[in-house]
């Protein structure tokens, strides 16, 4: 049952569903469906929207931070991604990889209007991204960036440089993104120092760079 549950917490991550949508997305019976969001409702992770539809519950906000600062990097990466949003105006994430997949522990969104964002806990595949390049890399340069444009989403770059531990090995990604028509179609010329820097602070910080010397 944990992993039905699990199934419809994954198709409302998506978007808002009603019953009858819950049931396509999950493949699950409709009683069986219905009981389990009506579950999750009762725990405070699904709730309903003006229309009646399921949607991801308020109690995941707090589960979400919660988790986040269970990383230390996440506790290190606090400052260094402030002054990093400062500096380029744009949002900034911190990513990991979890198998095929990268998982923002860290965000802070741009003050623009028009700005993307990356909820905290989001995850995205590894196959797209400067991020998603940075963390499939292993190893990289100690002052190396990668950047990219409209490479996972229309309209969108970024810029993405590593976090490794003391043996040189990639274990996140700083990132700054915004929409091409603020950040150019050559980001990594704007902010490619900019995100390097942030990476080392990180690091210092978490005592990573401080291990190397």
């Amino acid at each position: 049952m944990l992993d039905k549950a699990v199934d419809v917490l994954d198709a409302l991550e998506v978007r808002p569903l009603s019953l009858s949508e819950l049931v396509v997305a999950t493949g699950l019976p409709r009683a069986t469906a219905h009981r389990l969001a009506t579950a999750l409702e009762r725990h405070g992770l699904v709730r309903r929207d003006g229309e009646g539809r399921f949607i991801l519950g308020t109690r995941l906000l707090a589960l979400g931070q919660a988790a986040a600062e269970t990383w230390p990097l996440a506790n290190a990466a606090a400052v260094p991604l402030a002054t990093l949003r400062d500096e380029t105006g744009e949002s900034v994430q911190l990513f990991v990889r979890d198998g095929e997949e990268r998982v923002c522990i860290a965000a802070l969104q741009s003050l623009h209007g028009l700005r993307t964002i990356v909820p905290l806990g989001a995850r995205l595949p590894l196959s797209a991204g400067s991020a998603a390049r940075v963390l499939a890399a292993g190893t990289a340069d100690e002052d190396a960036w990668i950047e990219s444009i409209g490479e996972r989403e229309a309209g969108v770059a970024s810029v993405s440089a590593p976090v490794r531990d003391a043996s040189g090995r990639i274990i996140a990604a700083v990132s700054v993104s915004g929409p091409i028509e603020r950040t150019t179609r050559e980001p990594g010329k704007r902010y490619g120092a900019f995100v390097v820097a942030a990476a080392h602070e990180i690091e210092s910080i978490a005592g990573l760079r401080g291990a190397q010397v």
